[in-house]
C-alpha cells in the first residue's frame, strides 16, 4: 500500500524559508518520478516541482524556479522541498504525489499535505 506523509510546514514571514519532507513507502521510491503539488485556499491543485529519483533530474514551475529546490534521499525514501524567498502567494497546502507534472493527477497517489502560510 502506498503511503506518503508530508511534514515541515508552518507559518513563516515573507522572505523566509522552510524545508518540507515527504516520507514514502509502498512503491519503488528510488526509481520513480515524484512531485510536489500545492493548493491554495479556494484554488485548484498546482504542480510545483518533480524529480526523477534515479537520475536526480528535476523540473520546476516558473512560479517557483530559482526559489524552491527539490531533492530526494533514496536511502531514507524521503523527498524534500526547500522553500526560500517565500512570498504570500506561496501560501498553500503542499502535497507530495507520485508522478511527473503531466502524470501525477492521473496516477492519483498523494499524501495528506502540510500547510505553508507566508504572512507577516
Amino acid at each position: 500500500e502506498v503511503h506518503l506523509v508530508e511534514s515541515g510546514g508552518g507559518l513563516v514571514q515573507p522572505g523566509g524559508s522552510l524545508r518540507l519532507a515527504c516520507t514514502a513507502s509502498g512503491f519503488p521510491f528510488s526509481s520513480s518520478v515524484i512531485s510536489w503539488v500545492r493548493q491554495a485556499l479556494g484554488k485548484g491543485l498546482e504542480w510545483v516541482s518533480s524529480i526523477r529519483t534515479d537520475s536526480g533530474q528535476t523540473a520546476y514551475a516558473d512560479s517557483v524556479k530559482g526559489r524552491f529546490t527539490i531533492s530526494a534521499d533514496n536511502a531514507k525514501n524521503t523527498l524534500y522541498l526547500q522553500l526560500n524567498s517565500l512570498k504570500s502567494e506561496d501560501t498553500a497546502r503542499y502535497y507530495c504525489a507520485i508522478g511527473s507534472a503531466s502524470t501525477w493527477s492521473d496516477i492519483g497517489y498523494r499524501g495528506q499535505g502540510t500547510q505553508v502560510t507566508v504572512s507577516s
